[in-house]
């Protein structure tokens, strides 16, 4: 009986992967992480509640890969984890090409690195697939980091960025953007909670020039784009835009590509190149990512179409970092506060 969703494409590249670190099979990884005290599901599942099956598989490949190693820090489990999720992206997809499922592994690292201070999810309007996102990271990062990661969400409508943050229990930050002087201005702050989740702060821009400046009043480090409904109007200019004045800045700026349109096309009637192109909002985000994932920053079914897991790239940043942390605490690891995050 298969275990999750697209088991059979997947099953001789996963084998493979399970020999290599000396299982027989996915329980027996699943085993050895419950040996750990470790609920890799339900870490999962947290995040994002309408995640595949196959997404809770491929994170407990990763954990029980980590553990194999012998990795302690959340900031090496993390990287081991993308292991994991790379064995479950199909032969010949887009996932598969473009590495993935180690490309997540390597930016969760990034964000439990002490050399990123800052992280942007970049959308086309506020989105919960974002809020989903930064909530697994309020909660779990600043448990394996000396100085705590800041978080923002920064899309287009201060109206959108308003009622995701209260909804969230996130601070809303209205701002206000001279296009005479380039100035930006912080015009009231609102939190919405006083938990970890009202240190994430929430931005809406009215267009790419705002959206650029706010980038750069926060300081961001790295970012993910997710396309939401303007991916042409405002996320991918805006890390391109913010990407070219870093450089002559000379400040370092790690950009990730992801969302529907990293997978599929915008407008196939009037702007797709036959089957070999992936559309307009792709090609942006070659033009400026360090990184491209593939399928929807939101949606599960169109990352797996795309031939990765069932999850949206967004939360999967929350729960690369969530299952990363919980891993770490089991250990004898000093942490910086009781992680109790998904512990059996």
């Amino acid at each position: 009986m298969a275990l999750f969703e697209g088991y059979e494409r997947r099953q001789e590249k996963i084998e493979a992967v399970l020999a290599q670190w000396g299982f027989a099979t996915l329980e027996e990884a699943q085993a050895l992480c419950s040996a750990k005290g470790l609920a890799v599901p339900a870490i999962v599942r947290s995040i994002q509640p309408i995640c595949f099956e196959n997404a809770c598989w491929a994170y407990t490949l990763g954990a029980a890969i980590a553990i194999k190693r012998g990795d302690r820090l959340a900031v090496d489990i993390a990287r081991t984890l993308g292991e994991g999720l790379q064995a479950f992206c199909i032969p010949g997809s887009v996932a598969e090409e473009r590495k993935v499922g180690i490309g997540h592994g390597n930016l969760a690292s990034m964000l439990l690195s002490e050399t990123t201070k800052c992280f942007a999810f970049l959308a086309g309007h506020e989105s919960f697939a974002a809020a989903e996102g930064a909530i697994g990271l309020a909660r779990s990062a600043n448990k394996a980091r000396a100085e705590p990661l800041r978080v923002i969400l920064n899309g287009l409508g201060k109206d959108a960025a308003q009622i995701i943050s209260r909804i969230n229990g996130f601070t809303y930050v209205q701002t206000k953007f001279n296009y005479a002087t380039s100035v930006l201005t912080v015009v009231r702050e609102i939190a919405y909670s006083t938990g970890e989740q009202g240190k994430v702060r929430c931005f809406g821009a009215d267009d790419v020039r705002e959206g650029v400046a706010i980038n750069h009043h926060e300081g961001v480090d790295v970012s993910i784009t997710g396309n939401s409904t303007n991916p042409t109007r405002f996320q991918h200019p805006v890390a391109g835009t913010y990407k070219k004045e870093c450089i002559e800045q000379g400040k370092k700026y790690f950009s990730v590509a992801s969302g529907g349109g990293t997978g599929r096309t915008l407008h196939p009637d009037n702007m797709a190149a036959g089957p070999a192109s992936y559309g307009m909002t792709d090609t942006m985000g070659r033009m400026h990512s360090d990184a491209q994932f593939a399928g929807s920053s939101s949606v599960p079914a169109h990352v797996e179409m795309m031939g990765f897991i069932g999850m949206g790239n967004n939360p999967m940043v929350g729960a690369s970092v969530a299952v990363a942390v919980a891993l770490a605490g089991s250990f004898t690891q000093p942490l910086r506060g009781k992680v109790d995050f998904g512990i059996i």
